[in-house]
């Protein structure tokens, strides 16, 4: 045995050294993760983890589910969902592995397989608000990209560069002034933060020239900036004063945010001080956004008493001072996360969360305060909202349209500045009044009446034309009307759906003072039977008389030049009598109607429209039997079907006006 001892003793030495040399750089990452330097953690644990034999499976899943929550906190998703893969391979202890795995799987669009692990969570954890959360919105989320809202949203890439820009707040009276946060830099030895792996963020600001075209980003180069991390701005109403987050690094304690503030006098913002809203300096605060009344500041701390993760609070603005912390309670804080609160007004709030059901990672949500102080939460959905992060948004004053952040579509995470705009939803109806030859009537006018209160006379232009904006989902009454014509009345019920429409209504004025012939009127042959295709046009006068209630017509049947006069006189008269029965039988009054049969003595006269028509016709030409007999046997059959035909003439327009 005593010759064993110098062999094994080397053997023990070396192992004994070898595990304190991993100890102590487990416990640097340890330590690093403890402080909230992610990156430098993430990597340390990543080199611990390959150096970790596989037979040491405890200690392998300890390391990756630390290494995936470092990876989680600095966005990196595919090696976050990777270090809780192996962690759940070597048995982690916790179930809150499968929590993680059903966010990172939602993060990255795997909605099927997001809700497979948040199951497997709630079998151990029945009723975990943020998994119930997470299903729901793994389900919604495929409708929500399918049926996207009317927001166009688009990538600014004068705005973005290879690092990462988020937070966008506009300033200026006319929103003419869009601050950001950024880690861009032109110095390449720039030191990276421990925290994020990136360059210390700064404040950016880029502007509008007098055309409204935004111009280049410039370092905001006044001493609101260090070396140290600002970022998320927000200005009080008249643009003077900025709530910023500062983050200083204490190399031995914790890493923690404040919520600093900063004066503008002679066009430069002035070195930032602390805003006192706690007395401590361990309580982290970040993400101010003050209200457009400058009474409250809303604000995101993970102070003690909240409802899990980061919440959001305000605080009453007296002067320079603050009063106590207000969490906005359960209807907007959850369990996960919610930070970047933008107040539009003193009843809407917009927010980031990760812990109410949405489409990946944090999403925006708009709430809104109901009279009896209830939030109403809403998910602003799919084109805003994607399966990334989704966060900051800003609005220009009431208009729809503003900024917001996302790190969608970036391979490494980083995030971006995007706009949006949701275009105004506009209904018009237009259209030309003409008269029955279809020529326009250059004085028309016509009025609209709709159920949302709409009472409008327009005036047709010169060429007839009209044009008139009108609302969603009402319905309208229209008279188009003109001197020496008859009325007519339309009915319109606009669509609901939110989509821009045009509806096009043009109308055609009977004369009041010659005849005119009704179209598409036909008679049995050799008879007075109106046949059924004339239904439609008799329907038209039943209208026009109804729009018409103080007129009196004639109705006056006209046959050609075969037969003899007599014959064609009754016959005549018979088919008017047919028309008059069928205006009474839809309701016209039998004295407002008069029949009247003409046979061949009142040949057609050829107007404007028949002569363009008809190019052996000339405009003036009257269709007497001489005139007829002097053209060719077609032209004749074209000649004597224009004088078959039945006409109405105004008799009277004060029927029971007296």
């Amino acid at each position: 045995m005593k010759k064993g001892i110098p062999i094994y003793i080397p053997i023990i030495l070396i192992f004994l050294l070898l595990f304190s040399c991993k100890s102590a750089k487990l416990s640097d990452a340890e330590e690093k993760h403890r402080i909230g330097e992610y990156y430098d953690a993430a990597a340390i644990y990543r080199k611990v983890y390959t150096k970790t034999p596989p037979k040491e499976r405890d200690l392998r899943g300890y390391i990756a589910f630390r290494m995936a929550e470092c990876n989680r906190m600095i966005n990196n998703v595919p090696r976050a969902t990777s270090g809780y893969v192996n962690a759940l391979r070597y048995n982690y202890p916790d179930s809150i592995v499968n929590l993680r795995l059903g966010q990172m799987n939602q993060k990255a669009g795997k909605y099927n397989d997001a809700i497979k692990y948040y199951n497997e969570f709630l079998t151990v954890n029945p009723g975990s608000v943020l998994a119930v959360n997470g299903i729901k919105g793994s389900e919604q989320a495929p409708t929500w990209k399918q049926n996207p809202t009317r927001y166009e949203v688009r990538r600014m890439d004068k705005f973005n560069s290879r690092r990462s820009e988020f937070s966008p707040m506009l300033n200026g009276m006319n929103y003419d002034q869009l601050y950001f946060t950024s880690s861009r830099t032109k110095d390449r030895d720039a030191k990276l933060s421990p925290i994020t792996g990136l360059v210390n963020n700064d404040l950016y600001v880029v502007k509008q020239d007098e055309n409204g075209n935004w111009l280049n980003p410039e370092l905001l180069e006044d001493p609101v900036n260090t070396e140290f991390d600002e970022g998320t701005p927000s200005f009080t109403a008249d643009g003077n004063t900025m709530y910023y987050t500062y983050c200083s690094q204490d190399l031995e304690g914790p890493r923690t945010s404040e919520i600093y503030v900063s004066t503008r006098t002679s066009a430069q913002w002035g070195k930032g001080t602390r805003a006192t809203i706690v007395k401590d300096s361990v309580t982290a605060l970040g993400h101010p956004s003050v209200s457009p009344d400058g009474r409250y500041l809303y604000f995101v701390s993970d102070a003690v008493g909240g409802y899990g993760g980061k919440d959001i609070f305000r605080a009453r603005i007296f002067g320079n001072e603050f009063g106590p912390m207000e969490n906005l309670g359960p209807e907007i804080n959850t369990p996960g996360d919610e930070m970047f609160p933008y107040v539009r007004d003193s009843v809407t709030l917009y927010f980031a969360s990760n812990g109410h059901p949405g489409m990946g990672g944090l999403d925006i949500f708009k709430a809104t305060q109901d009279s009896t102080g209830t939030w109403h939460v809403e998910n602003m959905k799919a084109p805003i909202n994607s399966m990334a992060d989704d966060f900051g948004i800003t609005f220009a004053g009431s208009r729809e349209k503003g900024f917001f952040s996302s790190n969608r579509n970036d391979a490494r995470g980083n995030d971006h500045i995007y706009s949006f705009e949701l275009p105004l939803i506009t209904v018009f109806i237009e259209g030309i009044v003409f008269d029955v030859d279809e020529y326009p009537i250059e004085n028309a006018t016509v009025r609209i009446v709709g159920r949302d209160g709409l009472n409008e006379t327009v005036h047709a232009r010169r060429d007839g034309t009209y044009r008139v904006e009108l609302e969603r989902d009402i319905s309208y009454v229209m008279m188009a009307s003109a001197r020496g014509y008859l009325n007519q009345n339309f009915e319109l019920k606009t669509n609901p759906e939110e989509k821009s429409e045009t509806y096009v209504v043009d109308f055609f004025l009977s004369p009041i003072h010659r005849p005119v012939v009704i179209e598409n009127i036909f008679y049995d042959f050799d008879k007075a039977t109106l046949r059924p295709e004339s239904k439609e046009a008799l329907d038209e006068i039943i209208k026009m008389l109804n729009d018409n209630p103080h007129v009196t017509i004639e109705l006056g049947a006209h046959t050609d030049r075969k037969g003899t006069d007599e014959y064609n006189e009754r016959l005549a008269g018979r088919r008017a009598q047919s028309v008059v029965d069928y205006l009474i039988a839809g309701g016209i009054a039998t004295d407002r109607l008069e029949a009247k049969g003409y046979g061949e003595s009142v040949p057609k006269v050829i107007n404007k429209k028949m002569a363009a028509e008809y190019d052996f016709l000339n405009e003036g030409d009257i269709l007497t039997e001489e005139f007829i007999l002097q053209l060719d046997p077609e032209q004749q059959e074209i000649a004597d079907q224009i004088n078959r035909r039945t006409e109405f003439k105004v008799l009277r327009t004060n029927y029971n006006l007296f």
